[in-house]
């Protein structure tokens, strides 16, 4: 699969969270052989749960796997801090950002620690993040710390 192919499943899953009333942000993790593992989106209003972030739900959802190495998580933002240590933690071995734009994250952090990272710089990510973020500036800010 290409990384716009798998990216596109990471839209469908932020599309899915913003239709539900959650930010929308969507992550998915796949096999070295493009097997999807898990799917998911950020759901911190719908569960009222701070620490389900897209990347954390892909995550959980594709169950224990003996070693990440060979995997490849794919997100429509750059991860947040917490979710790059779930990618260093587990040594997860490549990671295809749709956009580091309207948030940057720990992507420096990853590369600088040998994580393979590939940023999409993906209009289509970046336009549907900027348009919640004017909509919803304060539950943005919620979700990435800053008061």
């Amino acid at each position: 699969m290409t990384e716009q192919e798998l990216l596109a499943v990471a839209l469908d899953e932020a599309r899915a969270g913003l239709a539900e009333g959650g930010i929308p942000i969507g992550a998915a993790l796949f096999g070295s052989d493009g097997t999807l593992l898990g799917r998911g989106h950020n759901r911190r209003v719908q569960d009222d749960d701070p620490a389900t972030h897209a990347e954390t739900d892909a995550f959980r959802r594709a169950g224990r796997q003996r070693s990440y190495r060979d995997t490849v998580m794919v997100t429509t933002l750059a991860p947040c801090w917490y979710c790059s240590g779930l990618v260093r933690q587990f040594g997860i071995g490549r990671l295809v950002v749709g956009e580091s734009v309207n948030f940057r994250g720990g992507i420096d952090w990853l590369r600088d620690n040998g994580i393979e990272l590939v940023d999409l710089n993906s209009q289509e990510c970046i336009e549907l993040l900027g348009t919640f973020i004017r909509e919803h500036p304060e539950l943005w800010h919620e979700d990435i710390g800053v008061d």
